[in-house]
């Protein structure tokens, strides 16, 4: 091997992001290499729910001004206008640069509403758009390395769709038969089903990588594992390429026209978290990969004169630590949207809405740890009817995963089961006056379908996660039928807000605000061009896929 090699671009990193610009660089004539620091090619983005939050798109009825509106009032004064109005004005072309040159498919979700419902120029389904299935059979042995959805996303292993993920998830019309569908589909399915007993049939965001994956093999485009990034080149004013290791031997690369970090962010390494994140935090709590996300990109980034911003910021979701589970930390995106359950604090107390978008709800879990010391860990309360009925993380129902086929070492650990309330309340060392009354409430909310300490259920995006056959308001439930259960529930993340600062561009910016030249940066590697927004299903992946679009725009136009 040459210990240099040249490349007009170099991403480093296997994301969505990174890999949509890999694609969109070679389209316009670029020489690119793509490199990885790990062993699969995917990143966070692979298991993830592959949904991307795309606003103007061609599949929906949606107005410039409307747009401008909601994700104005939904990033405040934490990002520019400028990227505010290059997001929206490059979102629908991304799309349909994806669709026509690539092998990647979207489909807007008609149903699937905004997460900030309150905010004007929200709407109740189009924006998020999810992933078509793809063949993994054609990726060959690149499939796998391709890194696996979260177990929790899919239906004992088997691929699903977001829009299947929905009607399973609530028992929506035709749910028994989608559920043998898919099952029969999956064991039907010969002869793969000697070759492997992973799923060909790619949902989610291993159908978003692997579609990309695809393309780039038909590109010839080289994507390097176990290649890890140490250092940023600069010479003469400008990046110039990255030093890494590859098979143990230090390699230079150097980049003619500039470097794309798309590595992640910093979740995986504690004394950055300590150093930038509220507390409390843990590395242990994320929900992404084990082996990346160290925040290697960024202090490289930053030894080069990179100004960083957002630092203290995630993309927020409870998530739950689970033994002997091959993903331990499990995380709860969905499953808050059904009735039947409370989120209490260590005085028994509710202090938000449960059916909240998962990024809110992990903020309102330090927010009030902050105030009361108490919601670190948050407990989610519930009955044997909703524990029949529903999942939470790792547990499935109880009608498919009875108590009895539990690994015993779940109880006691993260989850905790009691004849009584009171008797429950004293297992996890809440206050049992308060858990009792909190039921209580919860009980007679359900009978009037109005909550009206934190309004759960009184929008488009709390019920649509719920199972719409319960009551006035699907989303209060009454907690009545022994035994009791407790969760313990922690403010996980997937993934870090903070980084490099960029421009509308993704060129990395220096400490002055000028751009650094051959120095881009995207996907939550860089500080989150759109600020404190989760606008909506696909609020992370949606900016990862179409500043990398920006950024590889921009790298060929620029001499």
């Amino acid at each position: 091997m040459s210990a240099e090699q040249e490349f007009d671009v170099i991403v480093v990193g296997s994301g969505g992001g990174a890999l949509l610009a890999a694609n969109r660089c070679h389209d316009l004539g670029l020489k690119v290499l793509v490199i990885e620091k790990t062993e699969l090619y995917g990143g966070t983005t692979a298991t993830s729910g592959g949904v991307a939050w795309i606003p103007l798109n061609d599949q929906i009825e949606d107005d410039p001004e409307r747009a401008y509106t909601y994700l104005k009032a939904a990033v405040g004064d934490t990002t520019s206008d400028v990227k505010v109005r290059a997001y929206l004005e490059s979102a629908r072309e991304m799309i349909r640069y994806a669709h026509e040159k690539t092998a990647l498919r979207y489909r807007a979700c008609p149903h699937y509403p905004d997460y900030y419902a309150e905010m004007p120029g929200a709407v109740i389904g189009g924006r998020s758009m999810e992933t078509v299935t793809f063949d993994g059979a054609l990726l060959g042995a690149e499939l796998d390395r391709l890194r696996e959805t979260h177990r929790g996303s899919t239906l004992n292993g088997v691929g699903m769709t977001a829009s299947e993920s929905n009607v399973l998830a609530t028992k929506g019309k035709g749910w028994i038969w989608l559920t043998l569908k898919t099952m029969g589909r999956y064991y039907l399915d010969l002869p793969w089903r000697f070759k492997s007993k992973r799923d060909r049939r790619l949902c989610l965001g291993n159908a978003l990588i692997g579609s990309l994956r695809y393309s780039l093999m038909q590109r010839d485009v080289p994507l390097w594992l176990r290649t890890p990034a140490q250092s940023l080149r600069f010479e003469d004013g400008r990046v110039s390429g990255v030093v890494a290791a590859r098979e143990g031997r230090p390699l230079t690369l150097r980049a003619r026209r500039a470097v794309i970090l798309a590595a992640g962010g910093f979740e995986r390494n504690q004394q950055m978290r300590d150093q930038y994140l509220p507390p409390p935090s843990k590395q242990e709590w994320a929900v992404t990969p084990l082996d990346a996300n160290t925040g290697d990109t960024i202090r490289a980034a930053q030894a080069v004169g990179a100004r960083l911003a957002g630092m203290d910021l995630s993309w927020g979701v409870p998530s739950v630590s689970a033994p002997a589970v091959a993903q331990k930390q499990q995380p709860i995106f969905v499953e808050r949207g059904q009735g039947g359950f409370v989120a209490v604090n260590r005085q028994g107390r509710r202090y938000v809405n449960e059916a909240l978008s998962y990024d809110r709800f992990q903020i309102a879990m330090l927010e009030e740890h902050a105030r009361s010391g108490g919601a670190v860990p948050t407990w989610f309360v519930f009955d044997a009817r909703f524990r029949k009925d529903c999942a939470f993380g790792p547990l499935l129902p109880g009608m498919v995963m009875p108590d009895k086929k539990l690994p015993p070492e779940w109880f006691g650990d993260f989850l905790f089961k009691a004849d009584t309330l009171d008797a429950l309340a004293a297992q996890i060392g809440v206050d049992a006056a308060g858990l009792a009354d909190t039921v209580r409430r919860n009980n007679d909310y359900a009978k009037t379908g109005v909550d009206p300490e934190f309004g759960r259920g009184n929008n488009a995006h709390d019920v649509y996660w719920a199972n719409k056959a319960f009551g006035p308001n699907p989303c209060l439930v009454a907690i009545a039928k022994a035994p009791y259960y407790a969760l313990k529930v922690w403010p996980g993340d997937t993934g870090t807000k903070g980084g490099p600062d960029v421009n509308e561009n993704a060129q990395v910016l220096d400490a002055a605000g000028s751009p650094i030249r051959g120095l881009y940066c995207i996907g939550n590697n860089a500080a989150a061009p759109l600020g404190r927004a989760y606008a909506g299903g696909g609020g992370t992946i949606g900016p990862g896929l179409v500043f990398g679009f920006r950024a590889a725009n921009h790298i060929a136009a620029t001499p």
